[in-house]
């Protein structure tokens, strides 16, 4: 079952203006199914072979002429050299939509494609399968909350129909003992292990190194080392924080989440709907799940992000904040299936602050009843594309 994901109109225009297109996400988020389908007529080739890898490091120029009309290199952070020979052969050929580079390491790839492709390279980046998707391939139709923070969203559990629990243990297993060992020297496996789980118990809070550092009992530089390679490694995301002179003290930590909200449910130990539905962080991974399908969104429409959140010193915060050119948008993110007026608060408040940016405000929740004025919006969560139609 191949599901349409909604990047891909985007990934075909930018073929077409651009000789070398980079899709990068996280693993299995569906990469290399998305460009085989898309490019069926390049030649494949994956450097996680080592085979072709030990091929392409020993004569690169003598690999790439294999391909005369370009080809799909997947996981190409493998090896980051290569795009140095590949700007020669696109320069020379000068026809767009040459290489397709796939790779699931943003800072390798990043370093890489900055010093030998500027100006020759359109960047996309591809999540796991979104709420709007699945629903678009009527998949998961019926499936309730609690249903999606169970199962996450990658496609293969619903391609072949996995057991989320399996499922992301295979995931998590794959990723210790491949990603995390590429990237770092670890004595203590044991001791990261437990530090993943500890940030999915912080999912959805503001990020205090302090107190990993104390939970763990290690230094603050391998804290930041640590979250930088689960960071590059597409399993975390920090929100920044939005800060302007408003005339008062804002707190300037970044939030942390996590790119599949079904990770972050396997990392908590919750092997069944049941446990989920009584978990202490059902609220937390409801607005994990939230933002991080309003960061598809950006990311399927070829955008970067520009999603922010906000907090005072005085606790008052507003969950996501849209920088949409220069205005503001506020969203408040609740997990709870009936609406109360308090909802909007912190957004009336957000407003007073910022009242020549901040028009319309939204808040997201998990029932069904909508409300829509001037000033605020509340709409279920399956539905926020809404606070971004006036950019389509």
């Amino acid at each position: 079952m191949i599901i349409d994901r909604e990047i891909q109109p985007h990934l075909i225009r930018l073929s077409k203006q651009y000789p070398v297109v980079s899709i990068m996400g996280p693993r299995q988020s569906g990469k290399t199914t998305l460009v085989r389908h898309v490019f069926h007529e390049k030649p494949y080739v994956n450097l996680e072979n080592p085979s072709t890898r030990e091929l392409a490091e020993s004569d690169p120029n003598g690999f790439l002429n294999q391909y005369p009309n370009g080809a799909i290199l997947d996981e190409v952070q493998r090896f980051p050299a290569l795009l140095s020979y590949i700007q020669v052969i696109v320069d020379e050929k000068k026809i767009n939509g040459f290489f397709i580079l796939t790779g699931s390491h943003q800072l390798a790839l990043h370093e890489a494609v900055s010093q030998s492709l500027a100006g020759r390279v359109a960047l996309l980046t591809l999540l796991p399968l979104s709420i709007s998707e699945l629903m678009k391939a009527d998949v998961a139709m019926k499936f309730t909350t609690d249903d999606f923070l169970f199962h996450g969203f990658y496609p293969r559990v619903y391609a072949h129909n996995l057991n989320p629990v399996e499922a992301y243990a295979n995931y998590y297993q794959t990723y210790i003992e491949r990603d995390v060992r590429q990237l770092i020297n670890l004595k203590d496996l044991t001791l990261f292990q437990q530090f993943i789980r500890l940030c999915a118990g912080r999912a959805g809070q503001i990020l205090n190194i302090n107190s990993l550092c104390n939970d763990l009992g290690v230094t603050h530089n391998t804290v930041k080392h640590w979250l930088s390679i689960l960071e590059a490694s597409f399993i975390i995301f920090r929100l920044p924080p939005y800060y302007e002179n408003f005339g008062k003290r804002i707190i300037k930590s970044s939030k942390l989440y996590f790119y599949d909200v079904g990770l972050a449910s396997f990392l908590l130990g919750i092997e069944n709907i049941n446990q989920l539905s009584r978990d202490p962080l059902r609220g937390n991974l409801f607005e994990n799940m939230v933002v991080i399908e309003m960061l598809k969104w950006r990311f399927n429409q070829a955008r970067l992000s520009q999603l922010f959140y906000f907090r005072d010193s005085y606790g008052r915060e507003i969950d996501v904040i849209h920088k949409a050119g220069n205005k503001l948008i506020p969203v408040e993110i609740k997990s709870s299936q009936t609406f109360n007026k308090q909802f909007f608060k912190n957004i009336n408040y957000f407003r007073s602050l910022a009242s020549d940016k901040c028009e319309q405000g939204y808040v997201v929740y998990s029932g069904y009843d909508s409300i829509l004025n001037s000033e605020n919006a509340l709409i279920n969560y399956r539905s926020i594309e809404n606070i971004f139609d006036k950019e389509t």
